[in-house]
């Protein structure tokens, strides 16, 4: 029997009307705007009316170092949600919206998968509500702005070599990391050197994300820094007049998004912020309207526990307010043993023959990076519960070696088969989390806003990477004192490194320890409310592959999206 494609099975789903999927959560169909007849907008209004309510527990949902491949973050959340009414508990999912550039490029989608999918998939891959094209407007209006004030004199006093503001596509496209603008005539504009970040990278998107209200957003654009002045002066979007029109722009993209999954749990679905140089999770919005809507708020953080989760806990739970009670922790067979050093997984490729082969010791000899990740996130004082996302080809003595890592290091563990089952299939998962997250929790960042912002580094490179010191190039070391002068030393650090290590080192695997991170460069995304030092060779706009999604999507002749998957 060949298993049906994610687009078969999700065109098979019997979707509830979504006023009655609001009504579930206690809102009223008054707080909704239909974007046709699967997809509405929440008004923020929301957020006040539900006040009263008590607040859900909070789950974030987390993974052990992924292979390119991803290990089942996304189609384990959805698992869980489903699981949750089959025991009788009542779940809102929060995830992030997909970008079109991965969905064109690699992916082909990113709404779950099999029988734990967020529907109508074609919607939620291909443009949903339009909030990320309203992003990409609202960050290129500020490009423009830049442009033209330098067109009109300069009156400000920008570096022009030391201007940090590029432009903004939801489009995979290589060739447009560095270009030059200003090509022309004198009216053309003033040349110099620019390029494009994908829209998930845009700090618009991160600001969005972490934004808590329509006041807040305005503020936080407002505080964008552009460039500076040959003096290291910071200019902001404030002083350039566009924060106004962007938050204009924004009016309709800060409203979350409501749809379901195939088993009629509701999700909420908001911004994408990119995972590497972002805090790559949900929006603050989203999850302030999700934890009053029922038992349990369950969300996705991107990457691995030392990534995503690390920024859940010490940037978005700082800002929000709201306190975590449980982390799901994915696995899987295939990226364990990947941690043993003895396979090479690449995307795109069909996997080695020797990992498919029963071997539970190389599960142990990679158990390592599970083991730090179980810590990752005991560190912040939140229970985790390991989720084995099962695949056909995992044997039992494999699953069972997981488990001997997880529950030594005191951890919970189920094994999860919701991707061919369900909800049904994550039913032991969400046992182990009611049990999770009835733990006393005693959530706490990693460091207070008062530590210098090497400080914060160097507690985040040696707790959660396992590294032994960190290295500032001289000009990282410039940067961070010119942020510290200029009054942004308060901000946490969301740092950019590879996702395929807990290391900045993408060839090292397991958990390695004694190394040193090397800090290049130093960001602020004083707007979103975080410095990002960067650590190795970040690509914030990715470049299509050989053979990209784009190139099989289509319709078939009867008028249907075929290659989304």
């Amino acid at each position: 029997m060949v298993f049906p494609t994610d687009l078969q099975i999700a065109r098979e789903a019997t979707l509830k009307p979504l006023p009655e999927i609001a009504h579930s959560m206690g809102i009223g169909e008054h707080l909704l705007e239909a974007h046709g007849e699967s997809v509405a907008k929440i008004k923020l209004e929301a957020i006040e009316e539900l006040s009263s309510r008590p607040d859900a527990k909070y789950v974030v949902v987390t993974a052990i170092t992924p292979t390119p491949l991803g290990e089942g973050k996304t189609t384990t959340t959805v698992g869980l949600g489903q699981a949750m009414a089959r025991i009788g508990r009542q779940a809102t999912i929060s995830l992030r919206q997909p970008s079109m550039g991965p969905t064109f490029g690699i992916k082909g989608g990113a709404a779950g998968g099999g029988y734990s999918q967020v529907v109508p998939m074609e919607l939620l891959n291909l443009h949903l509500t339009g909030d990320f094209h309203a992003v990409t407007a609202a960050h290129n209006l500020l490009a423009a702005m830049l442009d033209n004030h330098l067109h009109q004199g300069n009156e400000l006093g920008f570096d022009l070599h030391n201007i940090t503001w590029r432009r903004a596509l939801d489009v995979n496209d290589r060739a447009l990391r560095n270009i030059i603008i200003g090509m022309g005539t004198k009216e053309d504009g003033v040349v110099r050197q620019s390029g494009f970040d994908i829209t998930a990278a845009s700090e618009v998107m991160a600001v969005l994300g972490l934004a808590s209200s329509i006041t807040d957003l305005r503020a936080r654009l407002g505080r964008i820094v552009v460039g500076y002045t040959k003096q290291g002066e910071p200019i902001t979007a404030e002083q350039l007049h566009g924060a106004g029109s962007m938050a204009v722009m924004l009016r309709e993209a800060i409203k979350p998004n409501l749809l379901q999954t195939l088993e009629n749990t509701p999700v909420i679905v908001h911004t994408g912020p990119f995972g590497n140089i972002a805090h790559g999770n949900s929006s603050i919005i989203g999850d302030l309207v999700g934890i009053k809507t029922g038992e349990y708020l369950i969300t996705e953080a991107g990457f691995g526990a030392d990534m995503g989760a690390e920024r859940f806990f010490n940037i978005k739970c700082r800002y929000s307010g709201l306190t975590p009670h449980a982390a799901v922790l994915v696995a899987t067979v295939r990226a364990l043993k990947a941690h043993s050093g003895r396979h090479r997984i690449v995307a795109g490729k069909a996997l080695p023959e020797a990992l498919l082969a029963e071997n539970p010791d190389e599960v142990h000899m990679g158990g390592a990076n599970l083991r730090k990740q179980i810590e990752n996130v005991m560190i912040h004082g939140v229970a985790p519960v390991v989720a084995i996302n099962a695949f056909p080809t995992d044997h039992p003595s494999e699953h069972d070696a997981i488990r001997e890592i997880a529950e030594a290091m005191g951890a919970r563990v189920a094994v999860c088969t919701h991707f061919s089952e369900g909800g049904a299939g994550a039913v032991d998962l969400a046992h182990a989390v009611v049990a999770a997250a009835d733990e006393k929790t005693s959530f706490a960042p990693l460091y207070p806003d008062s530590a210098s912002l090497r400080e914060k580094i160097e507690i985040v490179a040696t707790k959660v990477y396992g590294a032994a010191d960190v290295s500032y190039s001289a000009q990282a070391a410039k940067q961070l004192d010119t942020y510290e002068r200029n009054g942004f030393g308060n901000l946490p650090v969301c740092i950019a490194k590879t996702h395929l290590s807990i290391s900045s080192d993408a060839t090292l695997k397991g958990a390695p320890t004694g190394w040193t991170l090397p800090v290049r460069e130093v960001r602020a995304s004083v707007g979103a409310g975080f410095v990002y030092p960067i650590c190795g060779d970040m690509r914030t706009m990715p470049g299509l592959g050989s053979a990209p999604a784009a190139a099989i999507i289509d319709f078939d002749d009867d008028g249907e999206i075929v290659g989304l998957s």
